[in-house]
């Protein structure tokens, strides 16, 4: 069985069936992570196969558990990290499906500017390195086995170092439960890290060096799969719309809701925005492969133009179906929910549209 086929299994028999729970109760998906640890899928951003895989594995769970596929994306996230930078030990547990990583960026300091940590890194003798700082959401974080973590330099010029942090280490301190609008099982909570002490070889590229790798290597795969979750989403919604709209009846006109114009209308435009998401997707994803000149615009491009896309799929989705979309049965307003997380997740959609101004205008994007 190939992976596809092994995926789409995983999405039938654990994903789908747990997915209004995971919701309605705020619990992490773990059900999901469990299953897809033996299939190599949680490997893929240290394999050969590349991004294209992992997006399209970003899309397909994403159309059934939004929550699922964050805890996902940010794994992959964190993962081409340690693949590039992190130690064998590691690199090999990810690809065997063993550990869990994500992100621990943002801070309650500089909130969605990510690239302004405010948590410090300070030397305390015999290669030991004192981190401290408050990290505002992580995803995962009760449940994922490592952080890639970012600080203030230690000793070396720029903006930011990053650090592998296994999530036991002493110090650290987990927030409590992720009581949130959408993606309600994702885990994003608090970090607070207190005179952790890491290894001075735990350091992820250079000192000073963080931002660049994050441009380089985070950023690429973060807004891609950021961009295949709203695709996903919007692909089930959309799907999910025509079914109610064909199945649905008017009995005092005796037609169906899809027999009306204007409500046919509204439908079409909601395959419209989807396809073009999914186009700008394909697009962005050959770029990356063949080198192209605008390679990097479209990777500023795909998230904002994807995730917002998806709030004004979802938002129609809620007008054409009606008070049926307010019910849980239909799975709508949980998209609904769920979709309104791209625009306030660093880098939010305003900070993306910046970048892509300054970019378009020949001026640095920080």
């Amino acid at each position: 069985m190939g992976d596809s086929d092994e995926l789409q299994r995983i999405i039938d028999e654990v994903v789908v069936p747990n997915a209004a729970d995971v919701d309605v109760s705020g619990r992490f998906p773990g059900e999901a992570v469990a299953a897809l640890r033996p299939t190599g899928l949680l490997g893929l951003a240290g394999s050969e196969a590349g991004l294209g895989p992992a997006a399209d594995v970003l899309r397909r769970i994403a159309a059934h558990c939004g929550s699922t596929a964050m805890v996902v994306l940010m794994h992959y996230a964190a993962s081409v990290v340690i693949e590039h930078h992190g130690p064998d030990d590691v690199r090999r547990s990810i690809a065997a499906g063993e550990h869990l990583a994500t992100l621990a960026f943002s801070e309650q300091g500089s909130r969605s500017h990510f690239w302004a940590p405010q948590g410090t890194a300070t030397a305390t003798g015999d290669d030991a390195v004192r981190l401290d700082a408050a990290k505002s959401w992580v995803t995962s974080a009760a449940d994922a086995d490592s952080y890639v973590w970012s600080s203030q330099p230690l000793e070396g010029e720029g903006p930011m170092t990053l650090w592998l942090v296994p999530s036991g280490t002493e110090g650290l301190t987990v927030g409590g439960r992720f009581d949130g609008l959408g993606l309600r099982g994702n885990g994003s909570v608090p970090v607070v890290a207190s005179a952790v002490l890491v290894d001075r070889r735990s350091m992820l590229g250079d000192d000073g060096a963080g931002l660049d790798v994050a441009l380089a290597e985070v950023l690429p795969w973060f807004l891609v799969l950021s961009a295949a979750f709203s695709v996903g989403l919007m692909e089930a919604v959309t799907a999910e719309t025509g079914q109610h709209l064909r199945s649905t009846r008017l009995e005092h006109l005796d037609e169906r809701l899809a027999d009306q114009p204007l409500v046919r209308v509204d439908h079409a435009r909601m395959r419209l925005a989807t396809d073009q998401a999914a186009a700008l997707l394909s697009d962005t994803l050959a770029a990356l492969e063949t080198g192209r000149d605008d390679a990097m615009l479209r990777v500023l491009e795909v998230k904002a133009a994807a995730g917002e896309a998806a709030i004004a799929v979802t938002d129609l989705a809620m007008k054409v179906c009606g008070g049926a979309a307010f019910r849980k049965e239909l799975g709508i307003e949980r998209r609904f929910r769920d979709a309104r997380a791209a625009r306030v997740m660093a880098p939010t959609t305003d900070a993306l549209l910046d970048f892509v101004g300054r970019a378009i205008n020949g001026l640095p994007l920080l």
